[in-house]
């Protein structure tokens, strides 16, 4: 498979090694300092875009490769309100998106038991629930997309919870985020629920970014030939 990458930082190039150990070719890099040569003719050399840019840049570098033909898959997090915009785009000219929060394969599993664990504590008020995620000191959004689709999933399933908030609740409806930034710290998110007797505890620690870089090139792989809008759900747990 032929890939494009937009968005050459340390995940970019962790993205081009995964790639190529699976036996993939990079036909094109776009960075900061070449934004000029993303055209529909440089798109159109690849089976497959993928994008880990930043929020304002996002909808612009999908809308680009989804009018050229050619699938994405996007890392970038911050511009969910403009993903159906996108989706259009997919209907429009054939072709496929998946959005993620997070690629790693661990992560998403991290999610499925999430949203189950949550669903069993749905009645067990005498539970208080919390999400933190901690990150490197580069990261600059605050909490982490992968905090916030945590944080949704618990309040879809929690009858006790309305909206997640940074840093502190203000009342028993709201679900506390707490985001910590730290030296090298490729990711933590932990999910707790406290009561006076016990704890109950689900935790996530990434230690290098290869987890979500194989998750890219996986979601890659699986959009070639696809039309429309993906999940990594429906790469990682197809449905028979």
């Amino acid at each position: 498979m032929k890939i494009a990458l937009v968005g050459y930082g340390k995940m970019g190039k962790t993205i081009e090694r995964i790639a190529q150990s699976r036996g993939h070719e990079i036909v094109l890099t776009i960075g900061s300092k070449n934004t000029e040569d993303y055209i529909t003719e440089n798109i159109q050399k690849a089976d497959a875009v993928i994008e880990f840019t930043r929020p304002e840049l996002a909808l612009n570098n999908v809308s680009q490769s989804l009018k050229a033909g050619v699938p994405v898959v996007c890392g970038t997090t911050g511009w969910n309100e403009s993903v159906p915009q996108a989706a259009a785009l997919c209907a429009e000219h054939q072709t496929a998106l998946i959005q993620s929060s997070n690629f790693s394969i661990g992560v998403n599993i991290f999610f499925e038991l999430n949203k189950q664990l949550a669903q069993m504590m749905n009645h067990q008020d005498t539970y208080q629930v919390g999400v933190s995620e901690t990150h490197h000191t580069q990261k600059l959004d605050a909490p982490s997309g992968t905090a916030i689709t945590i944080a949704e999933q618990i309040v879809q399933q929690l009858e006790r919870k309305n909206k997640w908030v940074k840093e502190e609740a203000h009342n028993d409806e709201e679900l506390a985020i707490q985001a910590f930034r730290v030296d090298e710290v490729p990711g933590i998110h932990v999910v707790t629920y406290h009561s006076e007797i016990d704890d109950i505890e689900i935790k996530h620690t990434a230690h290098n970014r290869d987890g979500f870089a194989l998750g890219a090139v996986l979601a890659a792989e699986f959009l070639v030939g696809k039309q429309g809008l993906y999940t990594m759900q429906d790469v990682l747990f197809p449905r028979k």
